[in-house]
């Protein structure tokens, strides 16, 4: 047999036993559903539930093609975490670090094809600031710190620490795209203190190395040029990154629209008061919720696609176009945590329940529009590119 057919047998089989392992994203769906208390209560998602939404493709949505994995269309990927979040708010925003790998795209090929060795489906989590200035090593950096948020690091292959490395920690890059190094689990601890009124099971723990090594070769700068050659890696990494955590609440806002309408038939009031199906009241105001949702998820998803359909094309993505899908994800964020409001309003007195499910989206839809990446300054940003002047610093 020769090199080249002993290649391709062992491609054939590694497909087919890829094939072999695929999960359908319905029945991963369904046990998140089912587990999500657990997740509160472990504050993290648990790694045999990592496992089967690597099995259904979530964490090689970002890899690149050359490495195995699938460089997902975006919208399609952002679509699998909005399905993902309508069962659990943190299930989705751990899955959407499937993205994350997109990253990893500026990463030295050579670093990047030892990452995928094991495989196209790995997961990689982060916790980059505050950023830590890092000492010189010979061939790298010595690097010690502890950084927040990092969400998903206890199911994580790869996890990556905010750091400077000019003058004063400074790394001269732009604002808001801090230099990356990449360790592995073991050279990392995790802080366990994670403990937040919604989105508990994201298990955004702190980060903390203590005088670990990193090659230079192991660290990129977030955002930064991909040495990836492929579509998905000329999608605006950042744009990229604040959509799949606003992504999240279009889903939790569909839920709570779900619970609404569950509610409308088939419960007594208390009062002995007609049923609210049957108050004008409540079917206006869950007419306008749901007018109010699909808008703000059809400008995200134009957006979303005008992008990609031109990056297809050979186009440079433009300022213009950066801006729009940072306004959309701000957007889709505060009209979905608004839809869920106005549903926690519908839903009276029960509502006020903790086991009521409404007040679990309640709280999940709060956290998302606090992320940095969400916030209200990205109106700003988003007037001054219409107005055609500097937008704040890290926006574009």
């Amino acid at each position: 047999m020769s090199a080249a057919t002993a290649l391709a047998t062992s491609h054939v089989h590694t497909l087919q036993q890829e094939s072999a392992d695929a999960l359908p994203l319905d029945v991963v769906i369904e046990e998140i559903a089912a587990r999500r208390d657990e997740f509160d209560r472990l504050s993290h998602v648990p790694r045999d539930v990592i496992a089967k939404l690597k099995r259904a493709g979530i964490y090689r949505a970002g890899t690149p093609r050359r490495f195995g994995g699938d460089a997902r269309a975006p919208g399609e990927f952002l679509a699998t975490i909005e399905r993902i979040a309508v069962a659990d708010g943190s299930a989705a925003w751990v899955a959407s670090f499937g993205s994350a790998n997109v990253y990893l795209a500026a990463l030295p090929l050579a670093t990047q094809q030892a990452i995928y060795a094991a495989g196209p489906d790995q997961v990689f989590a982060g916790g980059l600031f505050p950023v830590q200035a890092a000492q010189p090593a010979p061939g790298g950096w010595r690097v010690n710190g502890t950084w927040k948020f990092a969400s998903g690091c206890k199911g994580a292959d790869w996890l990556g620490v905010g750091i400077g490395i000019g003058v004063g920690g400074k790394d001269g890059g732009a604002p808001g795209k801090p230099r990356t190094a990449v360790f592995r689990p073991a050279q990392v601890e995790i802080v366990d203190n994670w403990d937040v009124v919604g989105m508990q099971g994201t298990g955004s723990h702190d980060l903390r190395v203590t005088d670990q090594f990193v090659a230079d070769d192991w660290t990129f700068v977030r955002g930064g040029a991909p040495t990836v050659d492929e579509p998905l890696y000329r999608y605006p990494t950042i744009a990229y990154a604040a959509q799949v955590l606003a992504v999240v609440n279009l889903g939790l806002a569909r839920a709570a629209l779900d619970v609404a309408n569950q509610m409308a038939g088939g419960r007594k009031t208390t009062t002995g008061a007609p049923q609210l199906a049957d108050r004008a009241y409540y079917r206006i105001e869950l007419a306008k919720a749901e007018a109010q949702l699909r808008s703000a998820r059809a400008f995200f998803y134009e957006s979303t696609d005008e992008v990609w359909r031109s990056i297809l094309t050979g186009n440079d993505v433009s300022a213009d176009q950066v801006s729009l899908l940072r306004l959309a994800a701000t957007q889709i964020a505060r009209e979905g945590a608004d839809v869920v409001g106005r549903a926690y309003r519908l839903g009276g007195t029960m509502a006020i329940y903790r086991s009521h499910p409404l007040q679990r989206l309640m709280r999940d839809a709060m956290v998302v529009t606090q992320h940095a990446f969400l916030g209200e300054g990205n109106y700003d940003g988003a007037g001054a590119v219409f107005v055609g002047v500097p937008p704040i610093p890290g926006y574009l």
